[in-house]
């Protein structure tokens, strides 16, 4: 069984066991949208809270002893909008690439259903721009009765160099960790997709076989003394089914500004 079929029955799982309301945590994807790891979430990067916060969060990817830096930043509003920005730092002979995006969550109560999309300018080789836009969908609830939210996403990426009928798909899953006695702390994640967080990416390349990452993502503010701002810190293994694996580590912080 293909691991699209496997991920895509955990998902319904998912969907017709959910009982209890869990909240996943959201950081920010490599590319800056609100999310997984790869993939972005159908909830906005802001706290649920907030009418207005500021995300600003960072990345490290390292593959066979090369590494990559992804600052990012990301403001929210109304609970409805969100607008990032990063800059994959490749280094010198890979360039420093730009990818921005926006997203639009539409004001439901149960699940979240978002619409959104990125521009990015590629610096490798030449200079030329690739798009993506997608529709996210992300449920909460429980998973083997453990709390747990799930998203699932389609889209299409428009690259300036050529034209094909490929369909972006992606699908992630969230799981609270002993919430009996951490709370909301512990956050195990996994995503699969068929694309990558950028055309250009350094090593998590979905172009073959897809690409899954997987790893610890700790809400710090879940502890009291951050409990006000949103602090989240991510320990990934990036694309951890194909040779070229490597490791990611994270942080994001945000502040509520209303």
């Amino acid at each position: 069984m293909s691991i699209i079929k496997r991920c895509t029955m955990m998902l319904c799982f998912t969907l017709v066991s959910a009982s209890i309301f869990a909240e996943g945590v959201n950081g920010m994807s490599f590319n800056g949208a609100g999310g997984l790891f790869n993939i972005p979430s159908a909830k906005v990067g802001g706290r649920s809270s907030q009418t207005l916060g500021v995300d600003t969060g960072y990345h490290m990817l390292s593959v066979d002893g090369e590494n990559t830096h992804i600052p990012k930043a990301a403001v929210s509003f109304l609970r409805l909008i969100e607008v990032s920005g990063v800059f994959d730092i490749q280094g010198e002979t890979r360039g420093t690439d730009l990818i921005t995006g926006a997203k639009f969550s539409l004001p439901l109560t149960s699940t979240a259903i978002a619409l959104g999309g990125n521009y990015q300018v590629i610096t490798r080789h030449e200079r030329f721009s690739a798009g993506q836009v997608y529709a996210a969908l992300t449920y909460s609830g429980q998973l083997f009765q453990i709390p747990a939210s799930a998203t699932v996403v389609m889209g299409k990426t428009f690259h300036e160099h050529y034209a094909n009928s490929n369909i972006d798909f992606g699908i992630g899953i969230d799981l609270i960790l002993f919430p009996a006695v951490l709370e909301s702390l512990l956050h195990w994640v996994t995503d699969f997709a068929n694309f990558s967080y950028s055309v250009q990416p350094f090593a998590i390349d979905a172009a073959a076989r897809g690409v899954i990452n997987t790893g610890i993502r700790l809400d710090l503010s879940a502890v009291s003394i951050f409990s006000r701002f949103k602090f989240v810190v991510d320990l990934i293994f990036t694309d951890a089914f194909d040779h070229n694996r490597g490791f990611s580590a994270g942080v994001v912080f945000g502040v509520p500004l209303l």
